[in-house]
């Protein structure tokens, strides 16, 4: 199960309904443009095609599983307490001094250009359960970080 924000369910809903309705048909019309230039067996166009279609479906699917497996959160009912999904936060790197801020999303709403950062990732899971003021300790790929929680709010 996946918690994410209205707006995060409904951009995947937007993004299944046009790889169904104008996606597929694109790559219906490419197997067929394909296959009208004859033999099958030695045709790059066609199993390139076909190919592509695969893939296509692959994505359709696997975007049904997550729609099916989303839970819509209430924001409003989110507490600012402690950090969590759809959580806010604001924080100072206590090496640099330098300001941060991220919001906690699902895996599929993650977007480090909007500072949506997943939960799964190694500050979103430091960062989880701790309270405006703590300073935490992370492991990231490069060594460890020590983070202080200077506000949180509903992302």
């Amino acid at each position: 199960m996946a918690y994410m924000s209205q707006e995060g369910y409904d951009k995947l809903v937007a993004e299944l309904k046009r790889l169904e309705s104008v996606e597929r048909p694109k790559a219906s019309a490419a197997i067929a443009e394909a296959r009208e230039k004859g033999d099958l067996s030695e045709n790059s166009e066609y199993d390139a095609a076909k190919e592509a279609q695969a893939h296509l479906e692959d994505k359709i699917n696997q975007l049904k599983v997550t729609i099916s497996e989303a839970k819509v959160v209430d924001t409003s009912r989110l507490s600012t307490d402690a950090v969590q999904i759809l959580s806010k936060v604001e924080m100072t790197n206590m090496m640099n001094k330098a300001k941060m801020t991220y919001t906690i999303v699902s895996e599929s709403e993650a977007n480090l250009r909007e500072g949506k950062i997943s939960i799964k990732t190694p500050i979103a899971q430091g960062l989880l359960n701790h309270k405006v003021g703590d300073e935490v300790e992370v492991k990231i790929p490069r060594g460890t970080i020590k983070l202080r929680i200077d506000k949180i709010t509903v992302g």
